[in-house]
């Protein structure tokens, strides 16, 4: 999808800023501002596995809070395009008068402006994962380390790889993140000599990267490793490798910790010699964080990024949660 919504839309935002602002103003009964807060939660739909996961963990916390905090309510939405995320923030704002929101944008160009007509109305705004395009419009960012993510994957192919030798690689959704994670990558196999022959956006999305990964195996006869920067990716370019039949020449690391993944590596696969941590459940610290600061004075605005891991065959049954979703 574009990151530009058009002149239409960009007037669409203008009114429902305007309308933010002024129910901020008039307020939605004092009576209920005072006894009860409400937190909007936005987030992707449970498209692909990472998203499942960050979902169950999302509606877990929801309950525990909900149960622990009986002056909180919790709204929460799923969205599957940016258009609807940006439809279901403004009716949390016109139907709910939301005292904070928590949102993963869908992607980062057309939730900023919506966004930052939240922030502006004097609603606490909590971004996890993938930043706005505008830096600083939030009170409290929760990621996992995504510059770590890339410069982790990259680090293994400078060690593991020769100068002359080729990789392809294939990309998110374009968000701030993805341009985090391949800069990092691109800035640790600099000066090795290593080749990126292609990079194309999977789109975090299987059956997008098993059809890029297949155009890659057409069009390169010598490729020696992929990052797939996600394990729903990796799944997809390790069947689309298999169905060409060219298994014994290159290897894959993803990243994020699909349990079937770290199985196979688990198992000794040779095709997934590590993996890279980036936990779904960091929107649980987001909600969780979000909500202590509405029920507490604790000041839990600022950025709180979750570290990023090697998993190797050694260790990967540290990281192994077969009951988990993803």
């Amino acid at each position: 999808m574009s990151g530009n919504f058009g002149r239409k839309d960009m007037k669409r935002r203008d009114i429902f800023k305007g309308a933010v602002l002024g129910l901020a103003l008039v307020g939605a009964g004092p009576a209920l501002a005072q006894d009860t807060k409400v937190i909007g939660v936005a987030i992707p739909s449970a498209t692909h596995g990472f998203m499942g996961g960050l979902n169950y963990h999302a509606q877990a916390a929801i309950e525990r809070l909900e149960a622990t905090y009986p002056q909180l309510d919790f709204v929460l939405a799923t969205a599957g395009d940016a258009g609807k995320m940006v439809n279901d923030i403004e009716d949390m704002v016109a139907t709910r008068n939301i005292s904070a929101l928590v949102v993963l944008p869908f992607e980062s160009e057309p939730l900023t402006a919506p966004v930052q007509a939240v922030k502006d109305a004097g609603i606490w705004v909590t971004v996890v994962d993938r930043g706005l395009s505008v830096p600083n419009i939030e009170d409290l960012y929760v990621a996992g380390d995504n510059t770590g993510f890339g410069r982790v994957a990259g680090e293994y192919f400078a060690e593991n790889l020769k100068s002359g030798d080729n990789v392809v690689v294939l990309r998110g959704i374009p968000t701030t993140l993805d341009n985090e994670r391949v800069d990092a990558f691109t800035a640790a196999i600099e000066g090795t000599g290593i080749n990126v022959l292609d990079m194309q956006h999977g789109n975090w999305n299987r059956d997008d990267a098993f059809n890029v990964m297949q155009d890659f195996l057409s069009k390169y006869d010598d490729i020696d490793a992929v990052w797939a920067a996600d394990d729903d990716m990796a799944v997809g370019v390790l069947e689309a490798i298999d169905q060409a039949g060219r298994n014994d020449e290159m290897w894959v690391v993803g990243g994020a910790g699909m349990k079937e993944i770290i199985k196979r590596m688990m198992d000794g696969d040779p095709m997934l010699p590590v993996n890279v941590t980036y936990p779904p459940a960091q929107i649980a610290t987001a909600i969780e964080l979000t909500a202590l600061g509405q029920v507490s004075p604790t000041p839990v605005s600022g950025r709180f990024i979750i570290g990023s891991q090697r998993i190797t065959p050694e260790n990967a049954e540290q990281y192994y949660f077969p009951d988990s979703p993803f």
